[in-house]
């Protein structure tokens, strides 16, 4: 006959007590083994979407960028065109001005083409009669603007200002 083990009054220390973590979601047998590697995997399949996020930030960034350039060369080119002056500045110095001040300051990380400049002149180029100048721009982004190019869609960015001749 076997004998039972004897029942002590006094229960164990706690640390006398092999160390136990319950977690109310695992199934008995199952061990903690079985889990290794799944922060890695969710994580590899997070990574592409939070990397795709961040391009679209930046490229939205330097388009955003990009269009208050284009403006500010539009404005000058326009300021400079209305001025009281004698002779008035013709559209080529005008168009020299815009594309002086918009490709120093124009931030692409692809290849991309210079801006196109369009001005129109009323005549006679006094007081009250307009100067438009616009400014066109296809922007080349590292994820969104290659995107839209590829998709056949480019990204233009426009700038127009018409400002009255003194």
């Amino acid at each position: 006959m076997t004998e039972l083990p004897v029942l002590d009054a006094q229960p164990r220390s706690r640390a006398a007590r092999p160390a136990r973590r319950w977690r109310p979601d695992a199934a008995p047998g199952v061990h903690r083994g079985a889990e290794r590697g799944a922060a890695a995997v969710e994580f590899a399949l997070v990574l592409p979407l939070l990397l795709a996020l961040l391009l679209g930030v930046v490229d939205m960034g330097l388009a955003l960028y990009d269009k208050a350039v284009l403006t500010h060369a539009s404005r000058e080119g326009a300021r400079a065109g209305i001025v009281l002056r004698s002779p008035k500045l013709s559209t080529g110095e005008i168009t020299a001005i815009v594309l002086q001040r918009s490709q120093s300051a124009l931030i692409s990380l692809m290849p991309s083409s210079p801006p196109q400049v369009t001005v129109l002149q009323s005549s006679p180029a006094a007081y009250p009669n307009t100067l438009q100048v616009s400014v066109q721009y296809t922007f080349q982004g590292v994820a969104l603007g290659s995107l839209m190019q590829a998709l056949g869609t480019p990204w233009v960015i426009r700038a127009t200002t018409v400002m009255v001749h003194e």
